[in-house]
C-alpha cells in the first residue's frame, strides 16, 4: 500500500484529479488517498494557500499528486509550487514531450525530456528595489556547484537508464560567464563519467531556433531554472499544447507530481477539461514507486483513447460529444481490454 497525499487544486482540477485518481485506482495498485488542499481555494477556507494540513501529510508520505492550483494576487504571495519545491528540495523538473499519432501538430516523431534545475537561477527570491522610489529593481541569479553537479548528473543518469542516447545542455555562458559558465563546467566534467552517452551544448537561443526547426535533434535536454521553465513550454507547443504534459519534481526523498497547465477556472465544472497531462503525471508517479506494469498499462491505453479521437475532449476533437469523465471511462475501459 502506498501513501499519497492528493492535492486536487483550484477550477478544473478536481475534475481532471477525479479521473485520475479513478483511472489509477482501476490499475490495481493500492494506493491510500490523503486528501488536502492547497491554492486559492484554501486559501479563501484558510487564510493560506499552503495549509499545515497539507504540509504535515506531504513530510509524512513524502510523495504528493497535484493538480493545476492559483496563486492568491497579492498580499505577498509567491508561486505555490516554487514554494513546495524548495520546501522540500525537489531539485530536479522533469517534462517529457513525445509527439502523440492521434494530434495533428506541425512536428512529427517528436520526443524530448526537459530536466529543469528547479530550487535555484532566478527563481531564488532574491529580488529587490535598489531606489526608494522603486523605479530601479534587481534579480540575483543563484547557481551553486552542489545543485548543477546532481541535476546534470540526473539528466545523464536518466538518458541512461531510459535508452537515450544524448544530453544537451542549454546555456548562456557566452554571456553569463559566471552563473552559466558554471553550469556549463559542471556539464562537461559530469559527461566525461557517461561515454556511454552523446553530449553536446548549445547556446539556449540558438536552441530554440533548432527546436522550431528540427526538434528531432535533441533528446534529453538539461538547463537551469529559467530556461528550462521557458523550454518545457515550447517544448510542449511542438506536441499540442500544455493539456498533453505532464511534469515531475524529484528530490532525494520527496517528489511531486503534477499537471504543468493552468486551473483554467473559465471552463471548470464545464465537463470539458482535457485529464491527459494529470492522467500521464499520474503514469510517472507509479514508474517512480516501482508500480511499472501498471504505469505502462494506463499509458498504453491514455495512447489508444487520444490516438482514435473518438472519447476524447474538445479540444482534441472538436467534433466529440465526449467530455472529461467520458474520456476517463474510456481509458478505463482500454485498460481493461490490454
Amino acid at each position: 500500500m502506498h501513501s499519497v497525499t492528493l492535492i486536487k487544486g483550484d477550477g478544473i482540477g478536481p475534475s481532471i484529479m477525479d479521473e485520475a485518481v479513478k483511472i489509477i485506482n482501476a490499475s490495481g495498485v493500492k494506493i491510500n488517498w490523503e486528501e488536502t488542499h492547497a491554492g486559492l481555494g484554501a486559501f479563501e477556507v484558510f487564510g493560506t494557500p499552503i495549509p499545515e494540513e497539507t504540509m504535515t501529510s506531504i513530510d509524512r508520505t513524502r510523495l504528493a499528486f497535484k493538480g493545476p492550483l492559483t496563486t492568491p494576487i497579492g498580499a505577498g504571495f509567491r508561486s505555490i509550487n516554487v514554494a513546495l519545491r524548495q520546501k522540500y528540495d525537489l531539485y530536479a523538473n522533469v517534462r517529457p514531450a513525445k509527439s502523440w499519432k492521434g494530434v495533428n501538430t506541425r512536428y512529427e516523431n517528436v520526443d524530448i525530456v526537459i530536466v529543469r534545475e528547479n530550487t535555484e537561477g532566478l527563481y531564488a527570491g532574491l529580488e529587490h528595489y535598489l531606489t526608494p522610489k522603486k523605479d530601479i529593481a534587481e534579480s540575483i541569479a543563484v547557481v551553486t556547484r552542489v545543485a548543477s553537479e546532481r541535476i546534470i548528473d540526473y539528466a545523464f543518469q536518466y538518458a541512461r537508464d531510459n535508452g537515450r542516447k544524448k544530453v544537451t545542455v542549454c546555456h548562456k555562458a557566452n554571456i553569463l560567464k559566471f552563473t552559466q559558465g558554471l553550469f556549463l563546467d559542471v556539464a562537461r566534467e559530469t559527461a566525461a563519467r557517461y561515454p556511454d552517452i552523446q553530449f553536446e551544448d548549445v547556446i539556449i537561443d540558438a536552441a530554440c531556433m533548432h527546436m522550431v526547426m528540427n526538434p528531432q535533434k535533441f533528446d534529453v535536454i538539461v538547463c537551469t531554472n529559467m530556461f528550462g521553465d521557458i523550454l518545457s513550454d515550447l517544448t510542449a507547443g511542438l506536441v499540442g499544447g500544455l493539456g498533453l504534459i505532464a511534469g515531475a519534481n524529484i528530490g532525494k526523498d520527496a517528489a511531486l507530481f503534477e499537471a504543468v497547465h493552468g486551473s483554467a477556472p473559465d471552463i471548470a465544472g464545464k465537463n470539458i477539461a482535457n485529464p491527459t497531462a494529470v492522467i500521464m503525471a499520474g503514469v510517472m508517479m507509479l514508474h517512480h514507486i516501482g508500480e511499472h506494469e501498471a504505469a505502462e498499462r494506463i499509458k498504453t491505453a491514455v495512447e489508444k483513447v487520444v490516438n482514435e479521437g473518438i472519447f476524447v475532449t474538445p479540444d482534441l476533437n472538436p467534433n466529440t460529444k465526449a467530455g472529461t469523465v467520458e474520456m476517463g471511462d474510456a481509458i478505463v475501459a482500454a485498460m481493461e481490454n490490454l
